[in-house]
């Protein structure tokens, strides 16, 4: 009866009190319950969205592509949304599920309307998560070539080219620089210095790069350009693909192109490069031989990068030449040498790479060959012929044959071109230049050494990968030259345009070599007569066919590379010699007719989509050694036994993208296709790659041969991760999407001892890294111990059934690893199991386990508890160097003490999610060690923490003082107390001080700063601060910190700092300390704030810091040059932006202040802020474009623009000004603009009902 008296009451009090619009807010007090079922239904959705968009960003990842700005951003946001649930979640537990009497109503209805707000939330990011038209798009190229320079000749014409370059690009009068010089002096390395420098500092928004050289193709520029920013031609014409490259290039606000290697004068806007009036931001910086290419450009700068001087020259000749200066006899007639290559770099390091550890007679006759060089008798080659003599020399200094001959198939590539070492390998091979090896692959190891000889003497380039080479253009020159004698008969036409074939006044009798690689020849003559004719490389266009007779007076060509165009096979029916045939992109038909080539050794198909079917006549070439049909998307049929006729068969590949309708012998759709059990009749299959699309297509009792080389796919209907690279590259097995139990481990046991990457995507039923090691026999191959030795990467996602990935009995293969990440493993418990070795055992003392790992990704692994397992003193992770932990909530720790010694090249530590961590590094392990003082990260570059809400300290103090290196710092956690947090006998950092030199972006989450009381921190590169007090939840926000910057000494180190924002932090007091006196931190004098500023400061946000009175003393407002941006929001307690302090001593400070670069200033919900400044009359803002003023009901200061159209602040002014109550925004174009006021009454009018309500019932 009480109760229903009470409710009574209640009631009529309400019907007193509020009218309908009220009813809206009770609904928060009597229908909690409601709100909680919502609100979970919508978190539910939102994770499962959140789930299938992140899958197709990691498909999208996987595949090199770059993924979307918003798409990122969206799942940063769910993400942080489901991570801030934990706390809403554990104040609904603290609610109560019964509605008794006497509940605390003011906290029902906060926390009832707080569920319903983040319901809305939810709900919102769920349905903007589905309207992404596309999650990601191909990345742009690294820009290789800006990467530090090996090559660079220091000397002092280089420094002062350098120098003139670098000012010209700060100059906004010059947009078209030149540079001339010498072929081999070293324009290319130096503009490439350049740019890197200018990438480094910022100078331009992108650094391009494109390689014109003697014939520059414009599609060929256009394409180059358009892959180092990610832009992708629809278009097909020149014309067309110039518009939209024009159009992309000019939302660049400021570039930098670099042309290299320009030897005739260019149409920029041919090629859609927007210039001069069209883009003011645009600047060209170009490289020629000539320097009358500059004045035809109008080159502002003409600079010159001449020879090296004569000590310049003998410094740089002595170290490639090993020479030293106590062998004086024969440093004599080394210097002769020197001066023969006449300061030119390139001639330098190739002749004394050539003669290094030779005789002195072989120095003497060197230097006389230099002097009586025939190229110094070559008009033509005008005052390139010292440095043609000088690489002659190199040339001839090379000790085999086989070498020099190695080097003149290069110069059949056009110039600059990436030269794949396979092509080279299988020219060689047919071309009979290792007839003495009895494989292809060692062959493919013999060029291999022959290119490290080359690469060594420096005539010929690396590239970005391991599978390319290059050569220098004058380098080129000189190999053309040689290879074009009477003694070779090379004809090099390549990559210079050609549309018709070359009309020569020579006869092609003499000729051994023609190549017409990257042109697009349309016209070709019906036959020719080259008796001695043995190498062909030809590159037509499309739509061209070759004509029959054609080969006809070829009949001793051995090596016949094509691509496009159209080809009958018939045509080729007397050149029996063929011994490497490579044909691309090509249209063939007739394909019956390869069996009259019967000495054929390499035959490719590569990404000719016109093959169907490969012919049954191909059984006929016996002495195949190597099969290539990758590309051949709509290769059907290989008939049944043909790969298993090709009995000398040493390399198959397939690849991922071709044929894979293999059959199963002995079930009903057999003999229609080729078999997988064909490859044990192979007895030389060494090199394998192909696709599996199923299970069922692995005949029972199938094994896998014992391969050197192969990549293998088991689909089912998954995706491939299929890179670039050769397929002759590597050992890889991708499984995916199947069931491990479907598949019999036997069939791959021949592949673990040799395999080098692993990645299971999805296989069910995988207990660990082996599929299951109990069906594995070793057929007299080696024990189960030489299983995955050789092992380096492995990729593991969404395999449910793992609980251990490398159990103990597989420790072996930890000894190579270089690179593991898993994903989405629900049971996964420990990743490395590392067992027990037997004190003082031999094992024990060789164990090095993971001493090769240099990167180890784990995420979304909700079970796991440990990263290692067992007795971690085996461990050395001497090399690892990117470390990233993503929703690991069981991890209470990662590293052992012993562990966290041995991490000498961590560069990147990512921590995110984990919420059950509560220790970085474990204080003691199961070997009862200690953390010790030595513990140090000389190369840690990135550190973040996010989400990790039981973690209290990240590193002892003492590790400190190794993060020299330190670029970024991020901790976004609600519970850490400390970064660096002093333990017993930490030996305490010199003066109090941690410093961080290198330290740029800084972003912290409610914890004290970085360390103990005692400790200052140092921070002179940092550029952009970020503190936000907030907690994960979004409810309770607890910001402890009272002073961000607490020593004089730290803010007088930030000179560099450009962005401060500062949020949430209820406990905040001060920004700067200028009032602490606690033994250790002087009060500031007036004079200490003049002197303090930020010299650099561009944006400044202050948000919801509720203890805040003022942002800084008056006194340091002329400190801020730079500001640009300044929005204060949402904090209680704040008086002006600018306040006087007490304590300091009297200052004189000027009347009138100037803030001469803000152009934004937003003053929003500051209900107690009276005065812009308090001890300030007036401010002036110059340059403002937009000031905002919303809910500052006792703002006094009036803002007002004066005569020259400057944004004042007049702060001595008795009533409240106009608008400041409500919103005002002020924009130079528009002028003043009322808002609306939002309206809060009902609120406000409910929580004030529920007061009195609550005091009436006590």
């Amino acid at each position: 009866m009480a109760i229903e008296r009470a409710g009574g009451s209640i009631v009529s009090k309400i019907a007193e009190v509020l009218v309908e619009p009220a009813i809206k807010q009770f609904r928060y007090m009597f229908c909690f319950n409601n709100f909680v079922q919502e609100f979970n239904e919508q978190m539910t959705s939102l994770a499962l969205a959140l789930y299938r968009l992140q899958d197709a960003v990691d498909v999208a990842k996987r595949n090199t592509e770059e993924i979307e700005i918003d798409v990122n951003k969206w799942l940063e946001d769910a993400k942080n949304e489901i991570e801030g649930v934990n706390r809403l979640e554990n104040e609904e537990g603290k609610n109560g599920k019964c509605f008794t009497w006497c509940p605390n109503w003011m906290r029902q209805f906060k926390l009832s309307k707080a569920l319903e707000k983040k319901t809305e939330t939810l709900r919102k990011l769920e349905e903007n998560g589905k309207k992404f038209p596309k999650v990601s798009h191909k990345a742009p190229l690294q820009d290789i070539e800006f990467l530090p320079s090996e090559g660079l000749t220091p000397s002092e014409s280089s420094k002062e080219a350098f120098e003139q370059i670098m000012k010209a690009l700060e100059d906004d009068n010059v947009n078209m620089i030149g540079l001339y010089g010498m072929g081999g002096v070293g324009k290319t390395t130096l503009v490439k210095e350049v740019g890197r420098r200018a990438k480094e500092s910022q100078l331009f928004d992108e650094v391009l790069m494109a390689t014109l050289s003697q014939n520059p193709n414009v599609m060929d520029i256009q394409d180059r350009i358009a892959d180092s920013i990610g832009l992708h031609f629809d278009e097909k014409t020149k014309e067309g693909r110039a518009d939209r490259l024009w159009q992309r290039l000019k939302t660049e606000k400021k570039m930098l192109i670099i042309l290299d290697d320009v030897w005739k004068v260019i149409n920029l806007k041919e090629i859609g490069i927007p210039f001069g009036d069209a883009h003011r931001g645009c600047k060209i910086l170009l490289t020629t031989r000539l320097k009358d290419i500059c004045s035809y450009m109008e080159c502002q700068p003409k600079v010159f990068l001449s020879l090296l001087s004569e000590n310049e020259a003998w410094a740089l000749f002595k170290i490639n030449a090993g020479l030293h200066e106590a062998d004086s006899t024969l440093n004599t007639v080394a210097k002769k040498v020197a001066r023969e290559c006449q300061g030119l770099p390139i001639a330098l390091v190739t002749v004394g790479r050539a003669l290094r550890d030779k005789s002195a007679v072989e120095w003497e006759v060197a230097s006389t060959e230099l002097r009586n060089s025939q190229f110094r008798h070559m008009e033509q080659i005008g005052e390139q012929k010292n440095a043609y003599s000088c690489l002659k020399l190199s040339y001839d200094y090379l000790k085999h044959e086989k070498t020099k001959l190695c080097f003149l198939l290069c110069c059949l590539f056009p110039e600059d071109y990436n030269i794949p070492i396979e092509d080279l390998t299988r020219y060689a091979v047919g071309y009979g230049l290792h007839q003495d090896v009895e494989s292809i692959e060692d062959a493919r190891e013999k060029v291999h050494v022959e290119i490290k000889t080359l690469k060594d003497c420096c005539m010929l380039l690396g590239t970005e990968t391991e599978e390319h080479v290059k050569m220098h253009d004058l380098v080129r020159d000189v190999a053309i030259q040689i290879a074009s004698s009477k003694e070779y008969g090379f004809m090099v036409k390549a990559g210079i345009g050609l549309k018709e074939w070359p009309m020569c006044s020579k006869s092609f009798e003499g000729c051994t070599a023609i190549s017409l690689m990257g042109n697009k020849v349309a016209e070709l003559p019906e036959g020719l007569v080259c008796p001695q004719l043995k190498v062909v490389l030809l590159e037509l266009d499309r739509g061209l066919n070759v004509p029959e007779r054609f080969f006809e007076g070829m009949k001793e060509i051995e090596v016949l590379s094509l691509k496009g165009g159209c080809l009958s096979l018939q045509s080729l029916q007397f050149s029996t010699n063929l011994q490497s045939l490579l044909l691309m992109e090509c249209k063939c038909k007739d394909l019956i007719w390869l069996r009259e080539l019967q000495r054929l050794k390499i035959l490719g198909f590569i990404g000719c989509d016109s093959i169907e079917e490969l012919p049954g006549e191909m059984g006929e070439l016996k002495e195949l050694r190597l099969l290539d049909v990758t590309g051949c998307r709509n290769l059907g049929r290989i008939p049944v036994n043909l790969i298993g006729s090709l009995k000398r068969l040493e390399e198959l590949l397939i690849g991922c993208y071709s044929f894979k309708d293999w059959d199963v012998v002995g079930t009903s759709r057999g003999g229609v296709n080729a078999s997988l059990t064909e490859l044990n009749s192979l007895s030389h299959l060494a090199v394998l790659s192909l696709r599996i699309p199923k299970a069922e297509c692995i005949p029972r009792d199938f094994v896998f041969p014992r391969l050197l080389k192969y990549d293998i796919w088991v689909l089912g209907n998954g995706y491939s991760e299929l890179d670039n690279e050769y397929p002759t590259a590597k050992t890889r097995l991708y499984l995916g999407e199947i069931s491990a139990t479907s598949l019999n481990a036997k069939t791959f046991e021949q592949l673990f001892p040799t395999v080098s990457q692993i990645s299971f995507r999805r296989v069910e039923g995988l207990e660990n890294i082996v599929l299951s090691s109990d069906q594995m026999t070793t057929h007299g191959h080696g024990s189960q111990e030489d299983f995955l030795q050789r092992l380096e990467h492995v990729k593991v996602n969404g395999c449910g059934d793992i609980r251990t990935l490398f159990p103990a009995k597989w420790r072996q293969a930890l000894k190579n690893l270089r690179g593991v990440e898993i994903k989405d493993c629900i049971s996964l418990e420990e990743v490395f199991e590392l067992g027990e070795a037997d004190e003082g055992s031999s094992e024990e003392k060789e164990l090095s386990l993971l001493s090769s790992l240099t990167e180890l990704q784990l995420s979304c692994l909700p079970e796991l508890r440990c990263i290692w397992k067992g007795l971690t003193r085996h461990v050395s992770h001497q090399s690892l160097a990117h470390l990233n932990l993503d929703s690991l909530d069981k991890l209470t720790f990662i590293f052992t003490p012993s562990i966290a010694q041995s991490l000498p090249q961590l560069e990147t530590l990512k921590i995110r999610s984990c919420r059950g961590l509560k220790h970085l590094i474990r204080e003691h392990d199961d070997e009862s060690e200690i953390i010790p003082e030595s513990l140090s990260f000389p190369k840690l570059k990135t550190l973040l923490i996010e989400y990790c809400g039981q973690l209290e300290y990240v590193f002892p103090v003492s590790v400190s003082p190794s993060l020299l290196n330190l670029e970024q710092m991020t901790v976004v956690t609600s519970n850490l107390k400390q970064i660096f947090y002093s333990g017993e006998g930490d030996a305490l950092t010199r003066d109090g001080i941690i410093n961080f030199p290198r330290l740029r972006k800084l972003s912290l989450s409610n914890c004290s700063f970085f360390g103990p009381k005692n400790f200052a921190a140092q921070l002179p590169s940092l550029q952009e601060l970020t503190i936000d007090g907030q907690e994960e939840s979004g409810l309770n926000k607890f910001g402890s910190i009272t002073v961000v910057l607490p020593a004089c000494n730290m803010i007088i180190s930030l000179v560099q700092l450009k962005v401060l924002e500062i949020s949430t932090c209820d406990e905040l007091e001060q920004i700067i300390a200028t009032d602490i006196d606690d033994g250790n931190d002087q009060i500031l004098s007036g004079s200490d704030l003049q002197s303090l500023c930020f010299p650099s400061l561009c944006r400044m946000e202050i948000n919801e810091c509720n203890k805040l009175t003022s942002l800084f003393p008056v006194a340091m407002a002329s400190g801020l040059p730079k500001l640009q941006i300044l929005r204060v929001s949402q904090s209680s307690q704040l008086l002006g932006v600018f306040g006087q302090d007490d304590h300091a001593s009297p200052v004189n400070v000027e009347k009138e202040m100037v803030l001469p670069d803000l152009q934004e200033l937003s003053l929003e919900q500051l209900p107690r802020i009276v005065y812009f400044s308090l001890g300030c009359y007036e401010f002036l803002f110059p340059r403002l474009e937009t000031l905002k003023v919303r809910q500052c009901p006792k703002l006094s200061t009036k803002f007002a623009t004066t005569t020259n159209g400057s944004m004042s602040a007049q702060s001595e002014v008795s009533q409240v000004a106009e608008g400041s109550s409500i919103g005002r925004m002020w924009t130079r174009n528009n002028g003043w603009e009322e808002e609306e006021e939002e309206e809060e009454e009902e609120e406000e009018g409910v929580i004030r009902l529920i007061g009195f309500l609550h005091d009436g019932d006590r």
